[in-house]
């Protein structure tokens, strides 16, 4: 282990060179949004004086305790805005960079988890890691221009666009291609990612995207509005004074928030705080705008794993209500298809399972899918592979399990399953990180040893990752276009 120092347009970065990698943690990428800062757009930094430390990962958003893991060994404060480095040492410029953006239904989470550590992946692969952290909540997601439009509006989604920024300007510097960008992300990730396919301001700051369970996710404009209203309504503050805001402290809007949510009913099919369709920043619904031609120039591989909402209904989950079930189908749906599609889904907890899997993660993704398909070149695939083991959830191809093959991080995954990873995860981590390293390098996630078709709306070839990896054309067919047919010209 040893110090490493590169030069930013900021000023001298100091980071530790360990097992092969260069790790810069904890740089920030715009002001600390606190203060006169809170509820807005990210500000540009300011240079500093001297070498800045990057030896410990940032600070991250607030959020609810016992959700990170205690390991990640991070505070929690709004000064949040950081992102963190991994470069290969032998970096001799002009190598692929990839950026990470975590999921955590837009509430919680850290580009510094452990399970996101960039090493393995910019070792293995040759490429450079940059993980994120942006605004979460209501810090980031509560949509305040709906009621001042002196404020903004998706701030989670511009503090995103803040780091790519700074990424595109510094990336060089640490060998990095700046015209050879991939974001990735997962969950509320992949669903960002979907929306900054969308967004006029996204345009140029990334050439590649790569989504993992999760497409399309936006609240109305009257939704965000409405949500606005009670937020400030909770706290007491009327349209009048926002200013107000400024005074309230960290935790008195977080339990604000968590009120919110139980008044306006959210469930894990009904998210509170999420990216809003806004005139400004996000004008159009993503699917809407990609199919529009949005992203055209732009490559994606995209998919979900088998049994996503295995990780949402744990054994003991009570069962919703059927009114509960009609209304999620309609909203998704529309009452006549809703009717029809009903049959899909049993009363029951298996059912709830595959009813969240279905309209959260695989349809919407098929979806996005499908409209990118007629501008540029995609990949889709199917994450099947569960360990061989009786403890839920990850006895199935549960939510986020692909996130350790992703990264090569193999020691989480066996905290995660309960069991030792054996040759075949191992081989299949080796090659699904090729995949994702090749599509981040080429545009294109074949490898010697993995020929990957293109998906096109005829045949719908989409490669499934088990103990062994195969193709299939159009997977759940049948149920495919009973979820498609309310919106057949998307």
């Amino acid at each position: 282990m040893y110090d490493t120092t590169v030069e930013t347009r900021f000023g001298k970065l100091k980071g530790r060179a360990e097992n092969g990698v260069r790790i810069f943690k904890g740089v920030p990428y715009a002001k600390p949004p606190v203060g006169d800062l809170r509820f807005r757009e990210p500000q540009r930094m300011e240079a500093w004086e001297g070498e800045l430390d990057a030896f410990q990962f940032g600070p991250v958003c607030p959020q609810p305790d016992g959700v990170l893991p205690e390991s990640a060994g991070v505070q929690k404060s709004e000064d949040c805005l950081y992102l963190n480095v991994y470069a290969p040492e032998e970096a001799d410029g002009d190598l692929p960079v990839m950026v990470w953006i975590h999921g955590g239904a837009f509430y919680r989470g850290a580009g510094s988890e452990p399970l996101y550590d960039g090493t393995q992946l910019a070792k293995q692969g040759k490429v450079i890691v940059v993980t994120i952290n942006y605004r979460l909540g209501p810090f980031g997601f509560l949509h305040l221009s709906s009621i001042d439009d002196s404020y903004s509006s998706n701030l989670g989604l511009l503090d995103q666009i803040a780091a790519l920024e700074w990424v595109k300007d510094n990336i060089a510097f640490f060998g990095g291609d700046r015209h050879h960008i991939t974001v990735f992300g997962e969950s509320a990730g992949s669903m960002s990612i979907a929306s900054l396919l969308a967004m006029p301001k996204a345009k140029g700051l990334f050439q590649q995207a790569i989504m993992e369970s999760g497409a399309s996710a936006t609240m109305s404009d009257k939704l965000a509005k409405a949500a606005a209203e009670r937020f400030l309504r909770i706290l007491d503050i009327d349209h009048h004074h926002l200013e107000r805001l400024h005074d309230v402290s960290d935790q008195e809007l977080l339990e604000a928030a968590d009120q919110l949510r139980t008044l306006m009913g959210e469930n894990i099919f009904e998210l509170i705080f999420l990216p809003a369709l806004d005139e400004k920043t996000l004008p159009l619904k993503p699917e809407v705008a990609v199919a529009k031609g949005a992203a055209k120039e732009i490559n994606l591989l995209i998919g979900t794993n088998r049994d996503e909402g295995v990780l949402f209904f744990p054994s003991d989950s009570d069962l919703l209500p059927e009114s509960k079930i009609n209304e999620i189908l309609e909203e998704y749906m529309g009452k006549e298809a809703a009717e029809a599609a009903s049959s899909l889904y049993p009363r029951s907890l298996e059912g709830h399972v595959d009813m969240m899997t279905d309209l959260i993660f695989w349809h919407p993704s098929v979806v996005f899918a499908s409209a990118q398909s007629r501008y540029a070149s995609v990949f889709m695939y199917r994450f099947d592979w569960h360990a061989d083991s009786e403890q839920p959830p990850f006895n199935k191809a549960a939510h986020g399990l692909e996130i350790p093959f992703v990264f090569g991080n193999m020691d989480i995954l066996e905290q995660l399953t309960g069991t030792k990873a054996g040759e075949e995860a191992q081989l299949l981590a080796e090659q699904i990180q090729a995949a994702w390293v090749s599509f981040a390098r080429s545009g294109n996630p074949s490898t010697d040893d993995v020929s990957w078709p293109d998906y096109d709306e005829d045949s719908r070839k989409t490669l499934i990752f088990d103990q062994e990896v195969a193709v299939e054309s159009d997977p759940y067919s049948d149920k495919r276009k009973m979820l498609t047919a309310p919106n057949p010209q998307i």
